[in-house]
């Protein structure tokens, strides 16, 4: 019921006030939008720009599986050399990405940018890693699995709609809710 109510309140501010730039609604469950590769091909050359040719950059997450539906958040693994990681912090904060440390940790710095997109945000999570590292072969290896198995986005599109629902906006436990399926995943993407 909370859940109801907190939609249609949105959704008739949004039909109000239309013009008016909203802060962005996180978790939320939206439909693939075919959108999706034409802003990471956009991202991608931006960040092809700030780091160079060496970096090795991914469309990862719900945005990078067709059809899978989320968030609408892009997240982009980025990989580079041990030796670059420090480099490469500077060069994504230079580019106007904005590096979030309590979501980050050693081996793994997190970033993010907001874009104006229809009167909300286009938003960016970069994940920024060390190159063939456990966590970057994660990534890839959920995402290589789920375009390969379309039994295991059906699961995850019900997994990820329950998990809006029951989390109500708290991110922590909205990951958490959806941790089991992923680790799943990667795991049986290292035999894959």
């Amino acid at each position: 019921m909370l859940f109801c109510y907190i939609y249609l309140k949105i959704k008739v501010r949004r039909q109000l006030f239309p013009n008016i730039f909203w802060v962005m609604e996180k978790y939320v469950f939206r439909k693939y939008n075919k959108e999706y590769l034409d802003f990471f091909k956009s991202e991608k050359k931006k960040l092809s720009r700030a780091l160079g040719a060496t970096a090795r950059i991914e469309h990862v997450g719900s945005t990078a599986i067709s059809n899978l539906g989320g968030k609408g958040i892009l997240d982009i693994a980025v990989g580079v050399l041990k030796s670059k990681m420090a480099a490469a912090k500077k060069q994504l904060e230079q580019a106007g990405y904005e590096f979030r440390e309590s979501a980050s940790y050693p081996e793994r710095l997190f970033f993010r940018i907001d874009y104006p997109y229809k009167n909300r945000k286009r938003r960016v999570h970069i994940h920024l890693m060390i190159l063939n590292s456990q966590d970057f072969q994660g990534m890839i290896g959920f995402r290589q699995y789920l375009l390969n198995h379309p039994e295991a986005i059906e699961e995850y599109i019900k997994i990820k709609k329950a998990g809006v629902r029951y989390t109500l906006g708290d991110g922590q436990k909205y990951r958490k809710y959806k941790e089991k399926f992923i680790k799943n995943i990667v795991k049986k993407a290292v035999y894959f």
